[in-house]
């Protein structure tokens, strides 16, 4: 073999060895670059997987406060509204006490409430005797009444007239000078009881302003309210 075909095969061999090489290099190229866009991939959705995480975070704290700050200016305006209702009845509340102190000193309209009153109690209690208590200034009104009321509640109830002992003794409070005068005080009307002290029924002017009051108030201030016949109020208290 002479030194050209020596020649040619270490060409022939040196140019497959490159081949291979470059083709060997071209899947390494090609199996790196390949690796490189899945670990590219995977950096990607595990980056966009953290901030849709945050961004849910983030939104869930922010409805979180808009719901807090609704409830928080609902609940602002329910105290409004209850205030504003609390400041009315109170108003209208002052505005009947100032009234109350003016029932009285009409003594024919007056003489004819008590009857209706005394008549009241007694369809309530049911008793065949009864304790009358008035304001002393009533007493001569009560007196006068108190024969007609009878009859009328035994009417009514179609029983005997009952026994109506008035208590000389006791009496319920005077009206007040002016519907602020602190210390007790009675605008009018009559409290009767049974024998026994056991069943009270308040049938006075401010007993029955406390009851239309206590009606007007918000639901939800009312814890408890008694409503009888007449409007007419019944405490069931011990024996004094």
């Amino acid at each position: 073999m002479d030194d050209m075909d020596v020649s040619r095969q270490l060409k022939q061999m040196t140019d497959f060895i490159r081949q291979e090489a470059v083709e060997k290099a071209f899947e390494i190229e090609a199996a790196a670059a390949e690796e490189f866009q899945i670990e590219k991939l995977q950096l990607v959705e595990a980056e966009k997987k953290k901030i849709r995480q945050e961004y849910d975070r983030k939104e869930k704290q922010v409805d979180i406060k808009k719901k807090i700050e609704y409830s928080m200016q609902l609940n602002a305006s329910r105290i409004t509204v209850l205030q504003a209702q609390d400041d009315l009845v109170t108003n209208m509340m002052e505005s009947a006490r100032k009234e109350l102190l003016y029932i009285s000193r009409d003594h024919h309209a007056y003489k004819k409430l008590l009857r209706i009153l005394i008549v009241q109690s007694l369809l309530l209690l049911k008793e065949p005797a009864v304790l009358l208590r008035c304001r002393k200034e009533d007493l001569e009104l009560v007196d006068s009444v108190l024969e007609s009321a009878r009859n009328e509640y035994a009417e009514k109830a179609n029983v005997y007239p009952p026994e109506i002992v008035v208590d000389r003794h006791v009496y319920l409070p005077s009206a007040p000078s002016h519907y602020q005068a602190p210390g007790p005080s009675c605008s009018g009307g009559v409290v009767l009881a049974s024998q026994d002290g056991k069943i009270v029924c308040e049938n006075t002017l401010d007993a029955r302003l406390q009851l239309v009051f206590r009606k007007k108030l918000p639901e939800n201030e009312v814890q408890y309210s008694l409503e009888y016949p007449d409007d007419v109020q019944e405490n069931a208290l011990g024996a004094q």
